[in-house]
């Protein structure tokens, strides 16, 4: 987790808040491994109580952001360290990637009382397991390694992160 990240700093607020346990990952250097790879840390590990434990990615956007709402690119990066961490931690430990949309309009991907008020400014927290994630992604741009997924789909798969937590939206 980057401090100086309002996306990520926004949602360790939000864990807090609702006493949700959870760690949060240093991000300084990438996790170096036993055959001198290294690998792209994830931002936190969340645990809650009676709920599938999650290895967590945020991927903070704008919304709508620039082109429209549902922005859900990630990094190609991003998918080959979420897969290793799921390998590395074992089959009770689920990825995920929340998306972190900071609210810039009058219209949210969640409903009003999920919305998160951090630093006077309004986030909602979307998530999407990675087996979800990867099954449908398109490379978005071959020369920055991006891929994303349409969004249609996208709505109809990801979920209020307050679900997640619940125990209703997991694994």
């Amino acid at each position: 987790m980057k401090h100086s990240n309002h996306y990520e700093s926004a949602f360790e607020a939000f864990l807090r808040e609702r006493r949700i346990p959870f760690l949060a990952v240093e991000e300084r250097r990438r996790t170096c491994l036993e055959d001198g790879s290294t690998l792209k840390n994830l931002d936190f590990v969340v645990s809650p109580p009676g709920a599938a434990s999650w290895l967590i990615d945020v991927k903070g956007r704008a919304f709508p952001g620039r082109g429209g709402y549902w922005k859900n690119w990630s990094t190609q990066d991003d998918l080959i360290g979420l897969r290793r961490w799921e390998t590395l931690f074992g089959d009770r430990f689920v990825g995920m990637f929340v998306f972190a949309y900071w609210i810039c309009g009058n219209r949210s991907p969640v409903p009003p009382e999920q919305l998160f008020t951090f630093r006077k400014k309004l986030y909602a927290f979307v998530g999407i397991t990675f087996a979800e994630y990867v099954a449908e992604v398109k490379l978005l741009s071959p020369r920055w390694r991006t891929v994303a997924m349409p969004t249609a789909r996208f709505r109809q798969l990801a979920k209020p992160f307050d679900e997640y937590v619940r125990g209703d939206g997991g694994e």
